[in-house]
Parts: C-alpha cells; structure tokens; sequence
C-alpha cells in the first residue's frame, strides 16, 4: 500500500514538473523577440552616434539573456528533479537537491552570457553599422559565427529515428551532452540498454540514463525557429526557380 502511495506521489510530481517546463517557454520566446527589438533600436541609435545609448541597449540585453538562463536552467533542473524524485522514509531536502541540479545543468553549459549567442548577434549588429565587413575585436580567429538556433542544437537530426528535429513529436535534451533525441525512441533504447548507457551520438562520451532527459523550455522554442527559417529558405529556393 506504502509502495503504491509513494508511486502514485511521484508520478504526480514528474507530472508537474513536466507541465512547468512546457508553461515558461511563451516566457522564452518573448525575451527572444524583445531582444530582436532592442537590436533594431540598438543600430538605430548607433547609426545617431547615441553611443551612450547603445551601451544603455546592451547592457539591458545582457541582463534580459541572463534572466531567460536563468530561467532555462530552473526549469530543467526542476524538471529533473522530478524524473529522479523517489518518496523514502526521510523528508527530502527539496532546497539541497535543487541546487545540485542547477549545478549539474549549469556545468554543462556556457555561464558566460556576454558569449551568448544572442548577445553576440546584438553586438555583431551594432558593429556593422560602421565597421562592415570588419571582424569584431575579439573575433579575428573565429572561422565561423554561427547563428542563435545552430548554436543552441548540436544535432539536427535524432541518433536513432533518423528524422529531422523539426520533425519530432516529442524532443527532449540531454543535461549531460545537449544532445536532442525523440522521447520515447531513446527511453525504449536507454531501457533496452539496462537503464543506463553511452549517448548514441558519434563521438560522444556521455552518459545518459532517463533522469537527464528534459523537455529543456529553450527547446521548442530554438525547433520553432528552425521550422520558420526552413520555411523562408523554401520560399526563397521556390522564387529563384521561378525567375528562372
């Protein structure tokens, strides 16, 4: 009877922290699109020679990207918690279990916001507006820039079904490695494998069991961008052709 209640306590908690991740991603998005906002005011002001402004602008967007990181890294790591959360006879320590989560999460991802790939597009903006063409300081080694969606998603297509992120029915991310996967093909892999396992990405030395997965909010909202930026590419290849 014990066992059933406890069962029953943690599928109800699994259940709400999956919910919580899936309810902040509207927050997500909309940090996004101010930040694309503030850029376009941002080269605006720039193009004034308001630089004090400008400064004003970035120094917002940096604290608006730590805020959505911020944000990113709770909600995964609540959403841990609850694959791991097990009822036992001793009271959990809900605060120390947390912050060892958000430790694991945030070790395995990049803490330096002014590296952000956002923050660096905003900057990457401003700087054109009078140095086209020119590298920004700093950058004069980076062979390539990638853009905000390619630099949040390591794979664009799941180890093991094969298909296109953007086509999942049900993406989740490793906390580990980052690598994104269809829930329920790597969840019958992980089981198949005894619980635990190597990532199946090539290459990569990670291990993945159930409890690192999570529907990371940043998630969908990267997949998102990725379906409207193939969409403008399709439109774009369709037009060529028809000028043709």
């Amino acid at each position: 009877m014990a066992s059933s209640s406890h069962g029953g306590v943690s599928g109800r908690i699994k259940n709400l922290t999956s919910t919580y991740g899936t309810d902040i991603q509207p927050i997500i998005s909309d940090i996004r699109s101010t930040v694309g906002v503030m850029k376009g005011i941002a080269v605006q002001l720039e193009k004034d020679k308001l630089f004090d402004k400008v400064k004003e602008m970035e120094d917002a967007v940096v604290e608006l990207i730590g805020l959505n990181e911020l944000s990113v890294h709770f909600s995964s790591s609540v959403q841990a918690f609850g694959n791991r959360y097990k009822p036992g006879e001793q009271l959990t320590d809900f605060h120390k279990v947390f912050e060892d989560e958000i430790s694991q999460f945030q070790a395995n991802r990049n803490s330096d916001v002014q590296r952000h790939t956002l923050v660096r597009q905003f900057k990457e903006a401003v700087w054109n507006v009078h140095h086209e063409g020119q590298p920004m300081p700093g950058e004069e080694n980076d062979d390539i820039v990638m853009t905000g969606t390619q630099s949040n998603i390591l794979n664009f297509k799941c180890p093991l079904s094969g298909k296109p992120i953007t086509e999942l029915q049900e993406p989740v991310r490793s906390m580990q490695c980052r690598h994104i996967y269809e829930k329920q093909v790597i969840t019958q892999y992980i089981q198949s494998e005894g619980g635990r396992t190597q990532c199946p990405i090539s290459g990569c030395p990670k291990a993945l069991d159930v409890n690192v997965l999570v529907q990371d909010p940043s998630l969908a909202v990267d997949i998102d961008e990725m379906r409207k930026m193939d969409k403008e590419t399709n439109v774009e290849d369709f037009t060529m052709l028809d000028e043709d």
